[in-house]
């Protein structure tokens, strides 16, 4: 069965710092380029019938370092929309709100849980719908790709909490006895 390979894009100057960005439009680090090229050696070998992306500078420069070939570019892949929180951390947030928690709260004048799901659930179905010609690359954001593998599983979005991914990692989704698994988890880091 073809599998869904889950794709983060290389670091960035906010990434490396933990600060939320879901629409500012940011670059590759000089350390975010090579990430994307050692993604491109691990992908080596593997076609794709398909190759989905979120719109971001930040993405799609990860797919052409990586040597893929973007067949369409989606809105539904962008990250969380943080609203307010855009642009700084989870501790700075915490000092003003303590206890929040993006995968429980969202985001005030951004995104909640419920509906970051409802965006990644079309991406998924998006991406079985192109299974029947092979496997299916998704190349995005940390927290929207964690709440994708989250919900592949039936789990809601707020377990993508539970699952940690790393800038210029590779994920990949599929079948155990027409069961939907994960196969592979932040392989790369």
């Amino acid at each position: 069965m073809a599998e869904i390979v889950l794709i983060r894009h290389g670091q960035t100057e906010w990434s490396a710092n933990g600060r939320h960005t879901s629409y500012t439009d940011l670059d590759l680090t000089p350390v975010g380029e090579q990430q994307a090229r050692d993604v491109g050696v691990r992908l080596a070998g593997r076609t794709f019938a398909a190759v989905l992306s979120s719109p971001r500078t930040r993405a799609l420069r990860t797919a052409e370092l990586a040597g893929l070939t973007v067949t369409d570019v989606t809105d539904d892949l962008t990250e969380w929309n943080y609203g307010r929180y855009e642009g700084i951390t989870t501790r700075e947030i915490r000092s003003h709100v303590p206890g929040w928690d993006l995968w429980t709260d969202g985001c005030p004048d951004g995104e909640s849980p419920d509906q970051v799901a409802t965006r990644l659930d079309r991406v998924l179905d998006a991406a079985v719908g192109h299974t029947a010609g092979g496997d299916v690359a998704l190349v995005a954001h940390g927290h929207a790709l964690r709440v994708a593998g989250a919900r592949w599983i039936g789990w809601p979005a707020s377990a993508g909490g539970r699952l940690r991914l790393d800038t210029g990692t590779l994920s990949v989704l599929g079948y155990e006895h027409d069961r939907r698994v994960v196969l592979e988890w932040n392989a790369g880091r």
